[in-house]
């Protein structure tokens, strides 16, 4: 997984004043705990773009002041109308201890549902799993090879070397579902073998 930087200061105070003020200087209070006493800093608002409006996930390499930390985004607290985030929560990681996070799906392959017509519904984009830092991949990959109309790839069909997938083992991450092209289709096809059927029908009998 890739690690992402992002530079803070250290937070003087955290009163209600104190974090009003950081809000007007464009900057989100934050803080970092896990390991330790928990650390109180702040980050300009605009740095979190690349983190967060993203589809991808990061550890984040957290330099406070000339000392550096690796994190997980933890919680985001954001304005109800704004939308600018207001508080920021990290979980601390280290290389030896295994983290839970969100990695996200990528699906891989075509479709023979998709060919006959099927559409496809993403209903999980991450994952959560369990894992060392150094195992976490950027994305889990989800083959749809044998997926077919009807049908789902459940988090039971992933297979992951040295991590663990903390969803539920029924819930689908994929689907590939009847539209009404492909189900028009099916039933013209059941239309004309019922049709065919009749003809060979009265010809026996004849």
């Amino acid at each position: 997984m890739k690690v992402i930087a992002l530079k803070g200061d250290v937070r003087k105070g955290v009163g209600k004043s104190i974090t009003k003020q950081l809000r007007k200087e464009g900057k989100v209070p934050c803080v970092v705990y896990g390991q330790g006493e928990n650390q109180h800093f702040s980050v300009y608002q605009a740095d979190f773009k690349h983190l967060v409006y993203t589809p991808n996930t990061y550890i984040v390499k957290l330099d406070i002041e000339g000392k550096a930390k690796l994190a997980k985004i933890q919680e985001l607290q954001f304005h109800p109308v704004s939308e600018d985030i207001m508080h920021a929560d990290f979980y601390e990681v280290s290389a030896d201890k295994p983290i839970s996070i969100q990695v996200p799906v990528k699906i891989t392959g075509n479709s023979p549902g998709v060919r006959e017509g099927g559409k496809l519904q993403l209903k999980i984009k991450k994952l959560n799993v369990l894992g060392l830092v150094a195992d976490l991949p950027e994305s889990i990959e989800v083959s749809i090879d044998e997926l077919e109309i009807g049908k789902s790839v459940k988090v039971k069909d992933v297979s992951l070397d040295k991590l663990q997938v903390l969803d539920s083992e029924s819930n689908s991450i994929v689907s590939c579902v009847v539209t009404r092209a492909s189900q028009s289709a099916s039933d013209d096809e059941d239309g004309i073998e019922g049709e065919e059927g009749e003809g060979t029908e009265e010809a026996t009998e004849e």
